[in-house]
């Protein structure tokens, strides 16, 4: 189960003297396990008590968050529901019944579970409500991309991370059935290890690792993903850490029934091929097991830069990305954070630097669909262009991470999207020939346009119903505006704002009039000058479908049409 090595946090009973499980309640029993994390274990006692009649609110909710954890999402949405019918449940059960709502497509219903929640907090309410609307809008567009579930490689169990291996493999981690009786009590799954798979043969075998002289590698837990320097014959791969127990210090968090819990963080072990083996060789110089993790590595073309992820101390969020640079002698610098562009308070992790220099990684804390989404960004260090958000179907209500491609037109990436054949799975991905005029800013090109190129037109903007504020979707998709006008001095941009077809022509026109400028008094301080700009309202008119007055229409339609449309265009002059 992904969850817990994106992270870096794999919980583990230190054996204390205790009563033998035999003579503790089924209750007792089932929070022991859980304060281990132990969720698939737990589940199944907690189950058992659920019989009973009226169930206790707590119980509800441990079930709830034991079916969450494991991916059982349709599981998870019922008993939350049944656990907030008792108004004596968690503030916090209304947060993750909405992040299960989301991610099952129940966008209206999330909304309302947001808006229970962030009663003190407007600003993550209108970015949770603004991922709700853009996966909304963005499921309904046409799309550039085809993505297919890479079905020769996936199993029932939980199949990802892949990276390339030469021309013709791929290499990947997956915690299938292997036949060792090994057994991680979280997911009721096997412990993740590296498999192979040819793309020619459509073969499947699982990597055999040699510790060679390192003592940190005994296969005990989880293995996985690794990344491949360009000539393919060094590696970076991500362990759980197998340290002795003994030097992990202690977590401060002690269950309540005395159970003392340590934590096993994720480091990077480097591994060099010998004679088509591969031998551990090293453990990379800045792990520190006791105080954070690093993993999930990627490196630049010329393996000058190593990127990875970890929560160590600097961090922006809860996991940043971080840069070590390759000194003259081959060793690695002090890390660095990536900085606020590719940063967010919440989880970055798998990064991926194709041919052309551009990282590919997955955040929670940018606006989108919701759960980990995959986005797009030039530079390189710590100096980024603002992300893109690949957008739908690259991205989903689920989690959707490790892109990886050579050339920006096919590639892998991993999600625990629905209708998959395991929790996690492997899916392929074409780039389409065009078949709609939008061009993503990301690949506009960098040379000035003259005045014989193409018009450029860039996707709309989407206000809360009766608003005119920029919310923080919005915000991202002006912010690229600006950096694009910002780069060509000779484009001009016409704003037109609209309202979905209630209240009157009168009040609507009132309304985009000052949607229109909202926006461009973003774009203003973004440092673009007025004379570059024209932006009118335009009531109710030109609506994008069938929605007009007395016609009764979802909220998902009216949206549609709470819009500004941003059109570029060069100066002729």
């Amino acid at each position: 189960m992904k969850k817990f090595i994106l992270i870096g946090m794999f919980m583990v009973l230190l054996a204390k003297v205790a009563c033998g499980q035999e003579q503790l309640s089924i209750k007792q029993q089932a929070d022991r396990l859980f304060d281990r994390y132990e969720y698939f274990k737990s589940l199944k006692f907690y189950l058992k008590l659920a019989d009973k009649k009226n169930p206790d609110v707590k119980l509800l909710e441990r079930i709830a968050t034991c079916y969450r954890y494991i991916n059982h999402y349709p599981e998870a949405e019922e008993w939350y529901a049944k656990a907030l019918t008792d108004p004596k449940a968690e503030k916090l059960s209304h947060y993750f019944y909405a992040e299960v709502l989301l991610r099952n497509q129940q966008f209206e219903k999330a909304k309302q579970q947001y808006q229970l929640y962030f009663t003190e907090d407007a600003g993550a309410l209108a970015l949770k409500i603004a991922d709700c609307d853009s996966a909304m809008v963005w499921m309904k567009k046409a799309s550039l991309y085809k993505v297919n579930n890479a079905g020769n490689i996936n199993t029932p169990f939980s199949d990802w991370g892949a990276s390339y291996d030469g021309k013709n493999g791929i290499i990947f981690t997956s915690d299938r059935e292997t036949g060792d009786d090994k057994t991680d009590n979280r997911t009721g799954n096997g412990w993740f290890k590296l498999y192979t798979y040819d793309l020619s043969s459509k073969e499947t075998r699982e990597m055999a690792l040699d510790a060679g002289n390192s003592a940190e590698f005994k296969d005990a837990y989880h293995v996985g993903p690794m990344a491949l320097n360009g000539a393919g014959d060094t590696a970076y791969i991500t362990l759980t850490t197998e340290i002795a127990a003994k030097k992990l210090p202690i977590d401060k968090r002690m269950g309540k029934n005395g159970q003392r819990l340590y934590t096993r963080r994720l480091q990077l072990v480097m591994a060099v091929k010998r004679n088509d083996r591969w031998v551990i060789s090293g453990s990379f110089p800045y792990n520190n097991v006791q105080q954070y993790s690093i993993g999930n590595a990627a490196l630049s073309g010329d393996g000058k830069l190593i990127y990875f992820s970890s929560d160590m101390p600097g961090s922006v969020g809860k996991t940043d990305l971080w840069y070590c640079e390759k000194n003259a002698d081959g060793s690695w610098d002090k890390p660095v954070n990536c900085g606020k562009n590719i940063n967010s308070k919440e989880e970055e992790s798998f990064p991926f630097i194709d041919e052309t220099g551009v990282l590919y990684y997955a955040s929670k804390g940018l606006p989108g669909m919701g759960g980990y989404e995959i986005y797009a960004a030039r530079g390189q260090k710590a100096d980024w262009d603002i992300p893109k958000n690949l957008e739908y179907p690259i991205n989903s209500t689920s989690d959707d991470f490790n892109f990886i491609t050579r050339d920006g037109q096919s590639g892998y990436l991993s999600s625990n999207r629905d209708k998959g054949q395991g929790s996690d799975d492997i899916y392929a991905f074409t780039r389409l020939k065009e078949t709609i005029t939008t061009t993503p800013i990301a690949e506009l090109p960098k040379p000035v346009p003259t005045a014989t190129s193409p018009d450029f037109s860039v996707r709309m903007i989407y206000y809360d119903l009766d608003k005119s504020f920029i919310r923080p979707d919005a915000a991202v998709e002006l912010d690229k505006l600006a950096d694009v006008l910002k780069q060509y001095p000779a484009l001009k941009i016409t704003l037109a704002s609209y309202c979905d077809s209630r209240a009157s022509y009168k009040y609507n026109l009132a309304l985009s009039q000052r949607r229109a400028k909202s926006a461009l008094a973003y774009l203003i301080k973004k440092g673009i000058t007025p004379v570059r700009m024209t932006a009118n309202g335009y009531s109710e008119t030109n609506l994008v479908n069938k929605c007009a007055n007395q016609v009764k229409c979802t909220e998902t339609d009216h949206q549609l049409n709470r819009r500004t449309e941003v059109k570029i265009v060069l100066d002729r002059e």
